[in-house]
């Protein structure tokens, strides 16, 4: 386990520095349905590349539409909902957007039967959903205007539809390598982004200075190729409601990088947060244990 949560901190460790990095390049140099297709076109390539060179795998033609409903909700929906959103409104109010992501993941695993609903699962999200709320919102600005409130929508959707895919992909997991799944994610998401992103794609100034191109490097990079391909072989162990709760150790990871640079100061209100965030966290990864090897779980590891 102590693998899989080192996995999941990696994660959120990159998608907490994305909301920032995203907006030193957005939109003065990549407009964001641009950005958008940029980012899924380079890690298709890549995811292609890597697969092709280390798995030697076939995807079952039933699984086809199960792949490309991940793509539309992880890749197309998720990514250009989230850089417009992110685009319309400010770092802060999206990062309180995303703290509805978690929950969606409990109820949208427990309905679809993907996972067993435990008041500790429960207790651990509620818990952490109201660490993260304080560590985001205290001293920092919130705004609920006109000029934010269509990115703030965008955002919570972008929030909703991850959820759903990792629910989507949970039963994939046992059947199939972590890079054949992300390929088949990204390839098919190419199918949604290029009408979406191409006329902003072509608008890309492409003489950006150096630091602009190390952003969007992160962004490809570590966001895009890295992320999805460390989420899902973590979704490969665990419940899709651990994966989604450690979305809310961002705020965190955020504070004790600012805290080793200097940049920031520890408050109590700080620690209690950690505190409640954290021990959602534990709670939530040990009610895994007793659910890691139940049979439904073992179902998806059947060769057909």
């Amino acid at each position: 386990m102590w693998k899989v949560h080192l996995i999941l901190i990696t994660v959120n460790l990159i998608y907490g520095a994305n909301y920032t990095i995203a907006k030193e390049v957005m939109p003065v140099h990549i407009k964001p349905y641009g950005f958008v297709l940029l980012r899924v076109l380079c890690a298709a390539v890549l995811f292609f590349i890597v697969h092709s060179l280390w798995v030697k795998e076939k995807v079952q033609r039933k699984d086809f539409l199960r792949l490309f409903l991940c793509a539309f909700f992880g890749v197309a929906l998720n990514q250009l909902l989230f850089l417009k959103g992110l685009d319309l409104t400010t770092p802060i109010n999206a990062s309180l957007m995303m703290i509805t992501a978690p929950i969606s993941v409990l109820l949208i695993a427990v309905f679809s039967r993907v996972e067993k609903f435990t008041f500790e699962k429960l207790t651990g999200v509620l818990l952490a959903a109201g660490g993260a709320a304080v560590v985001i919102y205290w001293g920092k600005h919130f705004t609920l205007n006109s000029n934010s409130f269509l990115g703030d929508i965008f955002v919570l959707i972008n929030a909703s539809s991850y959820a759903v895919f990792l629910v989507l992909a949970k039963p994939l997991m046992g059947k199939y390598n972590a890079l054949t799944i992300v390929k088949w994610v990204f390839m098919f998401g190419l199918i949604f982004v290029i009408p979406a992103g191409w006329n902003e794609f072509r608008e890309i100034h492409w003489q950006m200075p150096f630091p602009a191109w190390l952003c969007v490097a992160y962004v490809v990079l570590g966001a895009t190729f890295f992320a999805y391909l460390l989420n899902v072989s973590a979704l490969n162990k665990v419940d899709p409601s651990l994966v989604g709760i450690y979305i809310y150790s961002q705020p965190v990871i955020a504070s004790a990088i600012a805290l080793a640079f200097g940049k920031d100061e520890l408050t109590w209100v700080k620690v209690l947060a950690s505190a409640l965030i954290f021990s959602g966290v534990y709670l939530v990864s040990s009610s895994q244990k007793f659910e890691i090897n139940l049979p439904r779980t073992q179902s998806f590891n059947r060769k057909p």
